[in-house]
């Protein structure tokens, strides 16, 4: 039954990841640009741009939101893990999973006030991005600053459903020891 679970999550989970690991290299590059053009506007044309601050800001954020889980996945955070290491593999295993259970509470707190900040994001617009609809019939749209704050939310949101899916492998680790998980999960990372 576990096995069919997680499965499952790495069916869905991987190609999700994916998508944002893309959409995150791209907001990186686009938010190098931005950079780059107001660093040419400033000094070369001493004339800057007013909206490359905020643009970048939220470019930024989105990256963070977009990466962030596939870098929990693979155990790209930072982490002391000598303790586990020199402790019984069961004790340590039990104690691993207890931390990612704390984090996971954590991070279902960080959904709670996440929609609430994305919520309040709707009633005030970005003070520099605008998008011209004038092809539409309409004038400059002010940017709303839920989709700025969204971008952490998203990430909560994939944190957390990452988190599950590591609380379900340290679960099996724990009732089938040696079951070769780390073989079989292609993001796995080699302990160094």
């Amino acid at each position: 039954m576990l096995n069919t679970v997680l499965g499952l999550f790495d069916k869905v989970l991987t190609p999700v990841l994916a998508i944002g690991r893309n959409l995150a290299w791209m907001a990186l590059v686009l938010m190098v640009a931005i950079i780059m053009a107001q660093v040419i506007s400033r000094y070369i044309v001493n004339s800057p741009l007013s909206w490359t601050e905020e643009a970048a800001r939220f470019l930024m954020l989105w990256m963070t939101g977009l990466i962030a889980p596939t870098a929990y996945r693979r155990g790209g955070f930072v982490s002391i893990d000598m303790l586990l290491t020199a402790l019984p593999k069961k004790i340590g295993g039990v104690i691993a999973l207890m931390f990612l259970l704390l984090a996971l509470l954590v991070l279902i707190t960080g959904i709670k006030l996440g929609l609430n900040h994305v919520k309040s994001g709707w009633i005030f617009n970005s003070s520099s991005l605008k998008i011209d609809m004038s092809w539409f019939g309409y004038g400059l749209l002010r940017l709303k600053l839920a989709w700025m704050y969204m971008a952490l939310l998203v990430g909560v949101i994939l944190l957390t459903v990452v988190n599950i899916e590591l609380v379900l492998k340290a679960i099996q680790r724990l009732l089938t020891p040696g079951a070769g998980l780390e073989a079989a999960d292609p993001l796995a990372v080699e302990s160094v």
